[in-house]
């Protein structure tokens, strides 16, 4: 009996070891070692053109890996005969960075051609991004695989909107797999990129626990009606530089969407917030952590899926 119950320990281990292992840092050390700087370079042009473009391409990570995994599902565009992520909800109207992951993927593939997934190009971008904007850095591991599908349903339903309330949040972190803690440091993404009026108008109009000066000066840009694709940066200190000044923001109430504000609302993470707001070491060593681990929400290896030669569509 002892020996039975050990050696199915043991393959239990081996097992997890093997799905585990298949993603790894140095996937393509020999298949296309010119990848990552490839990838950093293309970024950086792309951040310094537009300081934007690093929270663009960080969020399309995100809306990439919350829907059915990190597959580079929301890279495929709808056609005549499918229709994908890009029109859901929260992406309709307000996704951005595709033909910069589309540079990225037709540089990658004069290098080392029918190679690199799309997703994982996604994956390192990201990381990428923030370190050009001044965040930490944290090792991507690589190997994923792209999806031939995509789900629109999911998208719509997966993907936390800007007016959830805490529960909410913390449920819709929890349903793939992270704490609440982890929940507030990737919600500290929104120390940069921007948001559209139609995101925030009911915070401004309808809310109290908001700043008075803040709204005022928020209202000029949206008003309560018209204007829905007017944008303001999501931290008005610092928008362009990835820092902790997100969190400052929450405790004067100047959080612009009010799914951030919740986060500092009497709740269970006010202490969280806190603890971000007076140091940035910490916040930057949880984000880091935080975004290893989404990169890890069910990527497709091995066999599944396929490598794409365009992002945009299956081969």
């Amino acid at each position: 009996m002892q020996n039975a119950f050990s050696f199915r320990l043991i393959l239990l281990v081996l097992l997890f070891g093997l799905s585990s292992a298949q993603l790894s840092s140095n996937f393509y050390s020999s298949s296309c070692p010119n990848l990552l700087s490839t990838i950093k370079t293309a970024v950086n042009s792309a951040v310094s053109n537009e300081a934007r473009m690093g929270a663009s391409l960080l969020r399309l990570h995100f809306h990439d890996c919350f829907v059915n995994g990190c597959d580079a599902s929301v890279l495929l565009d709808d056609t005549a005969n499918f229709t994908g992520e890009q029109n859901a909800g929260p992406n309709a109207n307000s996704l951005r960075g595709l033909e910069v992951i589309d540079t990225i993927k037709s540089q990658v593939e004069k290098l080392c051609p029918a190679t690199v997934s799309c997703a994982d190009i996604l994956s390192v971008a990201a990381r990428d991004s923030v370190v050009a904007l001044g965040g930490s850095s944290w090792t991507v591991v690589l190997g994923r695989r792209d999806s031939t599908t995509a789900s629109t349903s999911a998208a719509n339903s997966n993907l936390p909107g800007p007016d959830l309330n805490l529960t909410a949040l913390i449920t819709a972190f929890s349903n793939k797999g992270f704490t609440a803690k982890e929940m507030v440091a990737l919600s500290g993404a929104h120390t940069i990129g921007k948001a559209r009026c139609t995101t925030f108008r009911a915070r401004l109009y309808n809310e109290a626990n908001i700043n008075a000066s803040f709204a005022t000066s928020l209202k000029a840009k949206c008003p309560s009606s018209g204007g829905n694709n007017n944008i303001s940066p999501l931290d008005t200190v610092t928008p362009t530089t990835f820092d902790n000044n997100y969190f400052k923001n929450l405790l004067t109430q100047k959080g612009l969407l009010h799914s951030d504000q919740q986060l500092f609302s009497g709740g269970s993470t006010d202490s969280q917030v806190n603890a971000y707001s007076s140091n940035s070491a910490a916040f930057m060593k949880d984000f880091a952590s935080a975004m290893v681990k989404m990169g890890n929400l069910s990527p497709l290896t091995g066999t599944n899926g396929q490598i794409r030669l365009n992002c945009g569509k299956t081969n």
